[in-house]
Order: C-alpha cells, then sequence, then structure tokens
C-alpha cells in the first residue's frame, strides 16, 4: 500500500465521518449537547496540533496567547483569525510553502508526512499554495460524497463534471471524492478550455449523463450550446440532478434549463473543502457540524455576528490534526448563518448557511450603497430576454465611481432601448443605487469573463486601475 494511503486510514475515515444511512442514523442524529461534546474532543485535538504548527504559535503568541489559555469552543473568539493575506506573508517570508504545513513537526517517528500541493488560480498575484495532509483531503472528500448521497446521488449515476484541472484544487477533488466514495461513473470534462463545450455536450449525450457538477454560470452555458446542438436538455441528455456553487443564481433558471432536473448548492473554498450543502428539503445549506465549525465575522473588525447577520464566513476544520490546521480561517465569502431547527430528527442540531451572498473583498461601494457583483446575475436571470451572462466594469469619472454593468441578450432577441432601460431600472430597485447598463450580444461578454477557460468567471473589472477581481 502507498505511504498516502496508509496515512489516509480510509476506513477510519468512513466510521468517524460517515455517508448514506450512517451519517442519517449517527452524527445527523445527534442532540445538541451530544454533538457540542463531539466538537469539543475534536477542537481540543486541533488546538493541541495548531501549537505545533510555527505560523499559529507566532500569530497567537503576538495576541498574548499561550498554551492552555484555549480549553474549549467558548475560548475561540480570542483566538485571531486569518486570511489569505496572512498565508501570501508566510509564503513570502518562508517560501515557497510557508510555514503553516507543520510538516516538520510531525510525531517523532513518523518520518514525513504525505503532503499534497495544490494552489489557488493566481488571477490577482502569485498562487497561495494550498496543502492537504492524506487523511484530512480523505476526510474533505468523504464530506463531499456525503452531500451527493444526501442530495440523491445513485451508484448507478453517470457524472459530468466541469470543474477545471491543472494545479487548482477544483476537478481532482471532485474527481477524488466520486472515486474514492462513490460507486457513480465521472466524465471529468474540465473547463471549455481543457474540454470544448460542444464536445462536452457531445460526451454527456454520448454516455448518457443523469447528473452534473460545477459552478452555476458554466452548467448553465451548457445547456444553451446543447439547444444550439439540436438537442433537448433532459430529454436528449437525461440529466436529473445538478450539485454545485450556485451563488446567487436563479435555481429555477438553471432547473428550467436542464428539463427540470433538481438543483442543489454546496459551499466549500479550497483550503477547507466542502462545509455545507442542500438537503432534499433545500431550505439552506447544512453546516457539517461534527466536521467544521462555522462562524459569520464582521468585515470591518473581525467581531463574531450573531445568527442572522450578514458577514464573513469563518471556518474552523474539526479534522486537520496533520498537514495545515485550519482555525478562524476567514474566507471573505459573505453569507448567514440559520439557527438549527432544534427538535427531533436527522440534523436538528445542525445549523444552516444561506449560502453564498459575494465577496467582501470584491464589495463595490456605490454612493454609499454596498453593491455585490455576484448578485447581479440572480436579477438579470429575472428577465427572459437575457442569457443571465454579463460583466460589471468599476470606473471613475467625476471624482465619483460608477458601474457599468454588460448584459448578454439571448440569441433570438433583438437590441431595444426598452429592453436596456428596463434593466437599468430594475438594477436600480433591487440594488438601492444607479447603475449603467450596456447590452451585450451572445458570447459577448465571454473574453471579459472567460466563461470558458475559468471555474469562476470575471465578474468585476476595476478599470479604475486596470486591475481585475
Amino acid at each position: 500500500m502507498s505511504r498516502y494511503f496508509s496515512d489516509a486510514d480510509p476506513q477510519g475515515i468512513v466510521s468517524d465521518f460517515p455517508l448514506g444511512n450512517a451519517f442519517l442514523e449517527g452524527p445527523a442524529s445527534l442532540s445538541a449537547d451530544a454533538l457540542r461534546a463531539l466538537q469539543e474532543r475534536r477542537f481540543r485535538s486541533v488546538i493541541d496540533r495548531a501549537w505545533q504548527v510555527p505560523f499559529y504559535s507566532r500569530r497567537w503568541r503576538e495576541a498574548g496567547l499561550e498554551p492552555g489559555d484555549i480549553r474549549g469552543l467558548d475560548d475561540l473568539e480570542r483566538i485571531p483569525p486569518f486570511s489569505k493575506s496572512d498565508l501570501m506573508k508566510s509564503v513570502e517570508a518562508f517560501p515557497p510553502f510557508g510555514d503553516f504545513h507543520g510538516r516538520e513537526s510531525m510525531p517523532a517517528g513518523a518520518g514525513p508526512a504525505s503532503m499534497v500541493l495544490h494552489t489557488t488560480s493566481g488571477t490577482t498575484g502569485v498562487p497561495q499554495p494550498i496543502l492537504f495532509g492524506a487523511y484530512d483531503r480523505e476526510v474533505q472528500n468523504a464530506l463531499l460524497a456525503r452531500a451527493w448521497y444526501l442530495q440523491g446521488l445513485r451508484d448507478t449515476d453517470v457524472v459530468h463534471s466541469v470543474y477545471g484541472f491543472g494545479m487548482v484544487n477544483g476537478g481532482h477533488y471532485i474527481r477524488e471524492a466520486m472515486l474514492h466514495f462513490t460507486g457513480a461513473l465521472l466524465l471529468s470534462a474540465g473547463t471549455g478550455l481543457e474540454t470544448r463545450s460542444e464536445q462536452q455536450v457531445a460526451l454527456m449525450k454520448r454516455f448518457g449523463a443523469t447528473a452534473m457538477v460545477g459552478f452555476a454560470d458554466y452548467v448553465q452555458k451548457l445547456a444553451q450550446v446543447a439547444r444550439d446542438a439540436g438537442l433537448a436538455p433532459g430529454r436528449d441528455i437525461p440529466i436529473r440532478m445538478i450539485s454545485g456553487h450556485l451563488g446567487q443564481e436563479s435555481r429555477e433558471a438553471i432547473s428550467d434549463a436542464w428539463g427540470g432536473a433538481d438543483v442543489f448548492d454546496w459551499y466549500g473554498v479550497g483550503d477547507t473543502g466542502i462545509v455545507a450543502a442542500e438537503g432534499p428539503e433545500r431550505d439552506g445549506l447544512w453546516v457539517w457540524e461534527d466536521a467544521q465549525i462555522v462562524e459569520i465575522l464582521d468585515p470591518d473588525n473581525g467581531a463574531s455576528l450573531s445568527t442572522g447577520e450578514r458577514g464573513n464566513i469563518c471556518v474552523t476544520c474539526l479534522y486537520k490534526t496533520g498537514i495545515y490546521p485550519i482555525i478562524r480561517f476567514d474566507t471573505k465569502d459573505v453569507s448567514t448563518l440559520l439557527p438549527a431547527s432544534g427538535g427531533q430528527g436527522p440534523l436538528a442540531a445542525f445549523r444552516r448557511l444561506a449560502g453564498f451572498q459575494g465577496r467582501s473583498d470584491n464589495m463595490v461601494k456605490l454612493r454609499g450603497v454596498n453593491v455585490y457583483p455576484t448578485a447581479i446575475g440572480a436579477i438579470l436571470a429575472e428577465d427572459q430576454a437575457l442569457s443571465g451572462e454579463y460583466v460589471c466594469r468599476l470606473r471613475r469619472s467625476d471624482g465619483r465611481d460608477h458601474m457599468v454593468v454588460e448584459a448578454e441578450m439571448r440569441p433570438s432577441v433583438k437590441r431595444d432601448e426598452a429592453l436596456q432601460s428596463g434593466t437599468a431600472e430594475r438594477l436600480r430597485q433591487t440594488l438601492g443605487v444607479a447603475v449603467d447598463v450596456v447590452l451585450a450580444e451572445p458570447g459577448g461578454t465571454a473574453e471579459a469573463t472567460e466563461i470558458d477557460r475559468r471555474q469562476k468567471p470575471i465578474r468585476l473589472i476595476d478599470e479604475r486601475h486596470k486591475g481585475v477581481t
């Protein structure tokens, strides 16, 4: 057996973080007190490990903490959160991996631990290393498979994935989770750059794809590509289930585009893996509370916010006791925590996330109003004349910032002044501030958004400084 799988302990993982009925009858059925006890036990192990890692030891001592000060989850708020910028400072000071992985401080006699390396895309600068130990990577894989089974995945499904490969984690994560913890067959097509959109549609048709995973933007685009090829999504390509990152896009529009397929959301980032996922009821994304502690932080001062308040998603992984422990990672993604339902039954003690609601570091303030460019897609999708594809351009003139939204029309729609002014008015009413609207031909924003090449299309171009975010 390879060192990786020996370190991973797959049998122990499915025992500690079960899937399917074992999850529903196990962690999902715990009382609030029993769940808290499980979290406390795992949290103490993570804290003990973090003190052995230079990144945490240095930061925590600078904050006035010493070993033994953090005794349980009630002390969590005493720990300073960190973000990607802190990791990149670590990488700059201790190249090339930084000092947050802790590989050198593994238990004596264990030898060097298996370490998996991925990076961020590097669109806005030097790519950040994303590091995994074998055990925690496979836990993340199992937790993703848990979500798919909860949403209705069957081992007989043929699953088409549009997550990208290369150094980014996405496509590799999906492939490993599907292969290691489900019996489904995976078509690992990747982005439109890796497998042309027309070829992806042909693959789905040929192999009878029944499920699809990916980011909503490209999933919806493939439906139009299928129609352009004379195929009826949902009939000629029998997709019945879509699971991916929906953001604030219209799930009804995505479902309709694929012939009424069931559409499910899940949330996670490269460092943490999956954090929360929708179940069949689709009434929020259930946080995997046996594996992740989620807080919502004030974007301005980092203070913890109450249930129901919107702010930055902050994650503590309860299973990362080897490579790169994660304690209070501020993702800069914005959402709202919803309370646990309480009472009896599965998941009664688990809280929910409202879903991805934007990026606090990608927010634009226009005349005193906070605007999240990622929220604009959901507004545009309500108009049947528009395809839902768009890009926002931030410009400055006459001493103030203003935004231009380029919105693509559907192929059969002709440019119309009433459509342009009506779209601008709808955005003004919903956002609370006026923006300019420019109508684009089908495919007219693709070069700017790079939708065929990226997992997450570019939605905001800051032309004030000629930077892309």
